[in-house]
């Protein structure tokens, strides 16, 4: 039977230990870099974008209010979260993947872990985020997005606070979630109380100081 997905050279049960590696590793690297939130963007974008910019800022205000930063480690977006990070008072990680196009660790990393498989990296996204930040990106951005809100719609992670960041490029989406998705019954109205929309990057902040603070508190009652 022919395979077609790319595997390792070897055998698929050596696989299952590089896959287990690559968990224990980050386990027990991100278990002590707590309360963290993910800032999930573009890895294309020039540094010249105003998204670039913002997504430093929001990062350097959520850093300093002391929430450790994590990233896909590469370039662009995720490069300005870690730059803004790397210069507040909290952790800056980068959650690097091996891929041959583009992805060349950013220099802005107090902690960088390196990934082959995405899908251990992507449970290292969530395992240990408070909260999720959604900047502009491609399908890998909207991928980890969709992610993050369909393990809180069936209630797989508590109700994290998710900020998309950016009303120019996410407002087409959510127009058409409301016109499609919900206008056909594959959604619910409520389902839009998942995540929030801004251009202000103190309003990022307070969105996720008060869900952290709200979802912390519900865990210890």
């Amino acid at each position: 039977m022919n395979d077609f997905h790319k595997n390792d050279t070897g055998s698929d049960t050596w696989t299952v230990f590089r896959i287990m590696s690559e968990f224990v590793e980050g386990f027990e690297t991100l278990r002590y870099q707590t309360p963290s939130v993910t800032v999930f963007g573009s890895s294309s974008l020039p540094e010249d974008s105003p998204y670039y910019k913002l997504t430093m800022d929001i990062s350097r205000l959520l850093s300093d209010a002391g929430f450790h930063i994590i990233t896909g480690g590469g370039p662009s977006l995720m490069e300005a979260a870690n730059r803004g990070a790397f210069g507040g008072k909290s952790k800056s990680i980068g959650l690097n993947i091996d891929i041959p196009m583009e992805q060349k660790p950013n220099m802005y990393q107090d902690i960088s872990l390196h990934y082959r498989y995405f899908f251990a990296r992507k449970v290292m996204f969530v395992k240990y985020a408070a909260a999720f930040v959604i900047m502009p990106g491609g399908f890998g951005t909207l991928d980890e997005l969709f992610e993050a809100l369909t393990l809180i719609q069936t209630k797989k992670i508590f109700n994290l606070p998710v900020v998309l960041v950016g009303s120019d490029f996410w407002g087409g989406l959510i127009d058409w979630i409301v016109s499609s998705p919900i206008k056909l019954g594959t959604l619910a109205t409520e389902d839009l109380k998942l995540f929030s929309l801004t251009d202000d990057p103190e309003e990022v902040v307070r969105i996720i100081k008060e869900g952290y603070e709200k979802v912390r508190l519900s865990i210890h009652i």
